[in-house]
């Protein structure tokens, strides 16, 4: 199960219809169905009732999209704390360099 996967049955879940959906993920309908298709198989249950337009969601994959969107919250949650971190280091680095930088007395050379 792979965070694209969750992308791709969020994607489907919405638009109920696999271009449509194909087209919001940026890939062609081939990929996202095999995408998908390859999860409900490891998952050993359907997410989607495909005979049907629009296309459907079965009880179990209402309950499956419901989570898919949760964890992808939390994965923008880790890399927004990730960006988060970086920023802090990158300020206190500016912070040291200017601080390091006042000290500093040039020579008569460096005039």
């Amino acid at each position: 199960m792979t965070l694209q996967q969750l992308e791709y049955i969020l994607a489907l879940g919405q638009q109920r219809h696999f271009g449509k959906a194909a087209e919001q993920c940026n890939v062609t309908q081939p990929t996202l169905s095999a995408m998908i298709q390859k999860l409900e198989e490891e998952l050993g249950t359907k997410i989607f009732e495909r005979n049907r337009q629009p296309i459907g969601i079965t009880p179990i994959g209402q309950q499956i999209i419901e989570q898919a969107r949760e964890v992808l919250n939390q994965a923008d949650r880790i890399k927004s704390l990730i960006e988060e971190a970086r920023q802090e280091a990158s300020q206190a680095s500016r912070y040291m360099t200017r601080k390091e930088g006042a000290g500093h007395n040039p020579s008569t050379s460096e005039l």
